[in-house]
């Protein structure tokens, strides 16, 4: 997608901190970015909440915490990564751990961007849009 109106992207937030959700929530709400002013949210607190949403919504953009309750993110962007799917979802990887070699795990996931957290409202604006182009 382009930053022209129309249909934003289909974002999952896989996060299991409730002002954390909250955060990603506020910035799409409050963003100027014409390609994110129609984002559908969708949000999971559990691995396994987001695969039941990613069994039934189409979904273009997965944020994904790597430390969640019930396992860890990586596994679950290498598990959305390596379906054989047409048209697969973009993957970013959110977390606090920000040393080079986490940011290189998470990557060799697949996942196709690595966001830190605190998570910065003009970069995550920029990478969902520069993702859904």
């Amino acid at each position: 997608m382009s930053d022209l109106p129309g249909p934003g992207p289909r974002i999952l937030l896989v996060e299991d901190e409730p002002a954390n959700r909250a955060l990603v929530r506020a910035i799409l709400d409050r963003t100027s970015r014409l390609a994110l002013r129609e984002a559908v949210l969708h949000e999971a607190a559990t691995i396994a909440e987001a695969r039941s949403l990613l069994a039934t919504c189409p979904i273009d953009i997965v944020l994904v915490d790597v430390r969640l309750p019930d396992g860890n993110g990586l596994d679950l962007a290498t598990e959305l990564k390596a379906r054989g799917v047409a048209d697969p979802a973009r993957v970013v990887i959110v977390s606090a751990s920000v040393l080079p070699a986490e940011r290189q795990n998470a990557l060799a996931t697949g996942a196709d961007a690595f966001l830190p957290k605190p998570i910065d409202a003009a970069e995550l604006a920029d990478l969902l849009v520069r993702l859904s182009a």
